[in-house]
């Protein structure tokens, strides 16, 4: 499968953006996705995970209440929302997809990956 992220951008701190990432694969539905995240110097980091069909996900602790990731299996699509904003969100934004119907933590657990979107968050 191809995956295509998009929607980052600037924004000042407290703002808020919708990432997309559109598969090419009409089987989208037998993947679990998740979006990773790297800052520079840093290592990449899973953000969130969501299942096959949207009936569970995962966040890592510092993104909870502030992001929502969500699927929609008929457009072959996975966003990620991001609200409330902070600097140290600042990082291009990947997703992945796995091809399990269950949810995937650990960046090795993913097969494919899109090219990444920036995200720039002003103080």
């Amino acid at each position: 499968v191809q995956l295509q992220a998009s929607g980052g951008g600037v924004v000042q701190a407290g703002g808020s953006l919708r990432l997309s990432c559109a598969a090419s694969d009409r089987t989208f539905s037998r993947y679990a996705m998740g979006w990773f995240r790297q800052a520079p110097g840093k290592e990449r980091e899973s953000v969130a995970a969501i299942n096959w069909n949207g009936g569970s996900t995962y966040y890592t602790d510092s993104v909870k209440d502030r992001f929502t990731i969500s699927r929609d299996n008929a457009r072959n699509t996975v966003y990620l929302r991001l609200n409330s904003l902070k600097p140290e969100d600042t990082a291009v934004y990947y997703c992945a997809a796995k091809l399990s119907y269950g949810l995937g933590f650990g960046i090795k657990e993913y097969a494919y990956w899109g090219q990444g979107t920036q995200v720039t968050v002003s103080s």
